[in-house]
């Protein structure tokens, strides 16, 4: 008895060391050398023996600048102007490096080695095989193992390619072995890694392993890129139909049968396959062939403005003669996206059925390709915070853990291919470019497909692909069974190949008075599906400006700011700068220009999101150009590098309220906005208009219901309070619930003459304006005292500060801000505060909250400021203070 026990034991044991395919990442101990130092070749490079001198320690993955930098070789490149100083910076300031030709004096012209030393594993079975996995690696590149060269850089081409060696023939399993890899950066006539105009290019390129390495055992026969896809036959969504598909590869040099088996959200399937000697072979099970794979009451993944993003679990597996020998599984979610052309010809996504407005904003990873996944987390708390929900990658195709926070956290993710360098000049391409881009494509998909968040692939960016090009990518897309939606481009350029677009890139990308969004719908404004744009700028704080500017408090400022703002047409901020002066003032200092700056930034993107809202769904969809930052800049961001938020987030933030009361520059409407998927009753709106001495000249009320996915007109705002004698008109909008609670509060500053624009002199930048609304009497306002009781607790997520702003004047306090700062004054972030850049009315009292980082361990200052208050500055407890 007890030896059959052992038998059944070791039989089990033994199906477990076979399907446990093992994944050993190759992190740590690497070595990095420029081949102009080190001339030795691969051969001698990739033997134990070679002495390393004076090779750099590093990680993976790394590019070689971020090497460089973090061994401290190098200064910050993100402070001031370190970036020009570093060796191989010599193209001009705010051009496009992806196309210009790297000096030949560069220590970035020459290959770099990558080299590691480690043990192998003894293989778990004879026939197992073991493999390199790698990530990501920019550009060309050689694999050498044990003084054997394994890839050339005829097989190793491709920023975005992914690459899996079979290795088992040219390691020494239990010894130690070691990996050398040659790799040598883009030329501006490669398909590299490509910053355009959001921020400069690091000389490398970003060239090196900037993707993982792994080392990974596995059986003969592998299985990989298991997805699952769901069509719903019918709108009640009581049944969806899956479909399973998986990669199999037989590493063997015989046929191998054997059972494809697994399950999905519960469900088994399985089927014997045969494959030949070194076969590829894509599996599918089918809902026809499985009835079972019929799933009714299904539950379902959304977007979280529509409901749970609920995740699923598929696993695929290869047995043979009875033992499981390899298995792989994935987190999917049952939804079906899917789209249309509206009847205006506006690009329409649904999920499930429902559409969705898309509220959006354009993502950008480090300008060094650096990881960090606490960062990563923190950028989608923020994401969440300000209600959006979708994320654009052009290019920068992130980490699986990005993926998996946006499938967990439910937002929805639009990507695709770069502009402006290589990947658009078909013209330009060898036969070459063409299998590189396709392997690239063929890589990305099979590595993402799987992913719920995913919403639709764009082939091109600021152009559609050529035909040839175009009808490549659709067969990659095709055979790899790519379940979105795919665009030719993000503009509205039509394609032979696959017709009308439905969406738009018309700009603006500089500033633009916040009526621009809803009279500019010929270009940027609120119609159709605006992939990319923006009112431009986003002045950094000072206790962010401190960590990259050696002035940061400058007035004018110096050459150093420049260097922090965009490429090309955006290397100054002239337009904003214009507006600043003509609109407001010109400011006396730089406290002036970022206090100025964020209201302008605050009523503009609130504009932009409010318009579309408003339109949905003549408007179908809206992209901020940018969410984030490479490096510290000061244009393209609702959040900047280190994760502070300013007046442009909270405008966001505040317009893409899940239940939202607005007011519209075109027709002075009050109109509420329901994003949710639900009816809200019981409903009761106001609206207060009041002049510059605070005269109240308008007030309605009105109960409502609001329809789901609505937006309704509640209120119009009389033409003849614009034609009378008042310049300015606050408008104070309130949203409650039927049990008084505010659900909404939305507060203008309104000219009652509007910018006026010279739409003839429209470029890809911005409309000009040809007369400048006119709102200097803000700058004159009374003084306004305002007190403020600010109370701390710690929890296990941080500090939670409770911050109670009480207006004890008869002036409106406006625009004020609260910030959470070190003793000193340094920066605190990620925090996340329930509201900020408000205003007080006349007696009126309000609290607001924020969440500190967890484990930050400063206690915190609270500053709060405002236009006509002055700076009060306390610590939380019990203090209290007024100003």
């Amino acid at each position: 008895m007890k030896r059959n026990v052992l038998a059944l034991l070791a039989l089990f044991l033994f199906q477990i060391s076979l399907a446990a395919q093992t994944r050993s990442p190759l992190l740590d101990d690497w070595q990095l050398q420029s081949a102009c130092k080190d001339t030795a070749d691969g051969a001698a490079i990739s033997v134990s023996s070679f002495a390393a001198q004076g090779w750099i320690k590093t990680s993976v993955p790394s590019t070689v600048l971020a090497a460089q930098v973090k061994a401290g070789l190098l200064p910050d490149p993100y402070f001031g102007d370190n970036l020009r100083k570093i060796p191989g910076t010599t193209y001009p300031i705010g051009h496009n490096f992806s196309n210009i030709a790297m000096s030949p004096d560069s220590p970035y012209a020459c290959a770099w080695w990558y080299r590691k030393q480690f043990n192998a594993p003894v293989l778990a079975a004879r026939d197992n095989r073991l493999w390199l996995h790698f990530g990501g690696i920019n550009y060309r590149g050689e694999l050498w193992i044990n003084g054997k060269k394994i890839a050339d850089a005829t097989q190793i081409a491709g920023a975005y390619r992914t690459y899996d060696f079979d290795i088992t023939e040219s390691i020494t399993p239990g010894k130690p072995n070691v990996i050398a890899v040659k790799t040598t950066a883009p030329t501006e006539k490669d398909l590299g890694i490509n910053w355009v105009d959001w921020n400069p290019c690091p000389p490398d390129k970003d060239m090196g392993l900037w993707g993982a390495v792994d080392l990974v055992q596995t059986s003969p026969v592998t299985v990989r890129s298991p997805l699952a896809t769901t069509h719903f036959p019918d709108a009640s969504l009581n049944r969806a139909d899956i479909t399973v598909y998986a990669e199999l590869h037989n590493a063997s040099a015989g046929t191998i049968k054997g059972i494809v088996s697994g399950t999905v959200a519960g469900v088994k399937f399985e089927k014997p396959v045969e494959l030949a000697a070194h076969e590829d072979q894509s599996v599918a099970f089918s809902p026809e062939q499985f009835p079972a794979l019929r799933i009714q009451n299904p539950k379902l993944w959304w977007p979280r403005q529509m409901g749970d993003p609920h995740l699923e679990h598929l696993t695929v597996s290869f047995s043979t003669q009875g033992h499981i020998t390899d298995e792989q599984s994935v987190n999917f979610g049952i939804r079906e996206v899917t789209s249309e052309l509206t009847a205006n010809g506006s690009r329409l996504f649904r999920i499930n059925g429902k559409p969705i407005l898309i509220r959006g904003a354009g993502w950008s990873q480090d300008m060094l390709l650096r990881t960090d996944d606490n960062r990563l987390r923190s950028q989608f708390d923020l994401v969440e915070n300000m209600n959006l929900n979708t994320i654009r990658l052009e290019g920068k195709l992130e980490t699986e853990e990005f993926f998996h926070l946006a499938d967990e956290r439910g937002i929805l993710v639009m990507l695709g291919w770069c502009c402006c360098d290589h990947w658009e000049h078909w013209k330009d391409w060898a036969p070459q470019d063409l299998a590189i881009a396709t392997a690239s494509l063929r890589s990305q998909m099979l590595r993402l497909r799987h992913h719920a968040s995913l919403l639709v692939w764009l082939n091109g960016s600021d152009n559609p692909p050529v035909p040839e090009v175009e009808k490549a990518y659709l067969q990659v897309e095709s055979e790899t069974h790519w379940p979105n939606p795919i665009l030719s481009s993000a503009t509205q350029a039509p394609t032979p190949v696959t017709g009308e677009s439905g969406v738009k890139m018309t700009g603006p990308y500089d500033y633009v008075a916040p009526s621009y969004w809803y009279y500019g719908v010929r270009y940027g404004g609120a119609r159709g599906y605006n992939t990319e744009t923006s009112p431009g700028p986003a002045i950094s704080s000072l206790a962010s400006r401190k960590l990259f500017l050696s002035d940061p408090e400058a007035w004018p400022p110096s050459a150093d700011w420049s260097l922090h703002y965009g490429g090309g047409e955006f290397a100054n901020l002239k337009v904003f700068d214009a507006a600043m002066e003509a609109v407001y003032a010109r400011p006396q200092s730089a406290a002036d220009y970022e206090r100025m700056a964020n209201t302008m930034e605050y009523d503009s993107e609130r504009a932009m999101y409010e318009a579309y809202s408003k339109n949905k769904y003549t408007s179908t969809g809206v992209v901020q150009w940018m969410l984030n930052n490479a490096w510290p800049s000061m244009i393209w961001h609702l959040y900047d590098y280190f994760l502070d938020t300013g007046g442009g987030y909270f405008g966001a933030k505040k317009a893409c309220e899940p239940l939202h009361i607005q007011y519209a520059y075109d027709d002075h409407a009050i109109d509420v906005v329901n994003s949710t998927y639900s009816e809200a009753g019981d409903l009761h709106a106001e609206v207060h208009v009041y002049g510059l001495a605070w005269n109240e000249v308008y007030k309605a009320t009105s109960n409502i219901t609001a329809r789901s996915d609505s937006s309704q007109r509640v209120f119009t705002i009389p033409a003849g309070l614009y034609s009378g004698p008042e310049r300015i008109l606050f408008v104070d909008l309130a949203l409650s619930g039927s049990g008084g609670k505010v659900l909404s509060h939305n507060f203008y500053w309104v000219p009652t003459t509007l910018t006026s624009f010279d739409w003839e002199g429209t470029d890809y930048t911005h409309t000009p304006a040809s007369h400048h609304e006119d709102l200097t009497a803000l700058t004159r306002l009374p003084a306004a005292q305002v007190d403020a009781q600010a109370e701390t607790s710690t929890s296990a997520k941080g500090h939670e500060i409770r911050l109670r702003l009480t207006n004890k004047s008869n002036a409106l306090a406006f625009q004020l801000r609260a910030a959470a700062r070190t003793a000193s004054g340094g920066l605190i972030a990620p925090v996340i505060w329930s509201d900020n850049w408000i205003e007080l009315k006349p007696g009126e009292s309000t609290t607001l909250t924020a969440q500190l980082p967890a484990g930050d361990p400063n206690t915190p200052t609270i500053q709060i400021d405002g236009w006509n208050v002055a700076p009060i500055s306390l610590i939380p407890s019990t203090a209290v203070a007024s100003r």
